[in-house]
């Protein structure tokens, strides 16, 4: 017996000396599979100097005092060379426990917790809602279809000029309200009431996603289901709760997810309806964006060490998201 086992083990050791090394193996692998790595070679070079370079710029930015005062330019015929420092950890210490750091930094941060949490709330509920609805068979679903996804379809900056005229002191909304006696908030000037229009116009506009996607799942769930449900004398909620829900958890993972991130980093619904302006309604990223170009002068120091600190959260997010879906789905299976 011992004399096997010590053959299997100096075979095992012998096979392991024999396993080729990584450049081989890149070798066998590109002999094996050159037309797939053609293929492909085209997309990882747009995709390095489109992505890869900048990220890699804005994190060198992060590590300096760059702004418009001290970067490289040219005035006239007089080229001035670059004067900004190296200056470490700096930007990220002072953004997030500096002098001010919560006007500048975690007060933009909460709110945009919360415009994320409320917004994609909504999103998923009001979707699910009208996707429930298109699901049933009702005279005239396609046109409802049709004029449900418009809000998706039509432009953002068509759809947000259009809120803003609607929102305006003399606009369609504050004329309803002063016709039914209620108090007419200045939507576009008051910092509170300026929260609650950013959310109604991305609601708005980010509903019809969701109900498509959600209305694709309802419609990949079998029928047998809900017939054997009811058979079983389900209740309406209990089918709901029980093949509804659980049919579109995999979309619904998936449009969560994304919904968190597009919401997170949206720029065009605030920007496009307050401009630099509205300082208590400004996102994270429009925060940044003003810090880069919306003053002088300019800090992209600054601006792009929000960036990375933006995508850092939604790295961080997305992997507890996926190991929590991965424990429900191991809790489930």
């Amino acid at each position: 017996m011992s004399v096997a086992v010590q053959g299997a083990t100096g075979k095992g050791s012998r096979e392991r000396e024999q396993r080729p090394g990584l450049l081989e193996r890149v070798k066998r692998s590109y002999a094996k599979h050159w037309y797939a790595y053609a293929m492909i070679a085209p997309v990882v070079l747009v995709l390095g100097v489109l992505v890869l370079y900048p990220l890699a710029e804005g994190i060198w930015l992060t590590l300096t005092d760059a702004n418009s005062l001290n970067m490289a330019r040219k005035i006239g015929v007089n080229e001035i060379p670059a004067s900004y420092q190296f200056v470490g950890f700096h930007n990220y210490a002072d953004i997030l426990w500096g002098p001010g750091s919560y006007d500048r930094f975690w007060s933009h941060f909460v709110w945009t917790i919360a415009w994320t949490a409320v917004c994609v709330f909504l999103h998923y509920t009001l979707g699910l809602g009208l996707a429930l609805l298109l699901n049933q068979k009702l005279r005239g679903r396609a046109a409802y279809r049709m004029l449900l996804i418009l809000p998706w379809a039509v432009p953002t900056f068509v759809t947000v000029f259009s809120w803003r005229l609607m929102l305006a002191d003399g606009g369609v909304v504050n004329s309803i309200l002063s016709f039914l006696h209620l108090p007419e908030p200045g939507w576009l000037t008051e910092p509170w009431a300026q929260k609650a229009a950013a959310i109604m116009v991305n609601t708005w506009a980010g509903v019809p996603f969701m109900m498509i996607s959600l209305l694709g799942g309802l419609q990949s769930i079998p029928a047998e289901l809900y017939e054997a449900a009811e058979m079983d004398g389900a209740t309406a909620w209990q089918r709901f709760r029980y093949v509804t829900l659980p049919g579109l958890r995999s979309v619904s993972s998936t449009v969560v997810l994304l919904g968190v991130i597009w919401t997170f980093n949206q720029f065009n619904v605030i920007f496009l309806l307050f401009g630099t302006g509205a300082p208590d309604a400004q996102l994270l990223v429009t925060w940044a964006y003003r810090l880069g170009f919306g003053q002088i002068p300019r800090d992209y120091a600054q601006s792009a060490a929000y960036g990375v600190i933006l995508l850092s959260i939604l790295i961080v997010f997305t992997a507890f998201y996926r190991r929590w879906l991965a424990r429900n789905e191991q809790a489930n299976g």
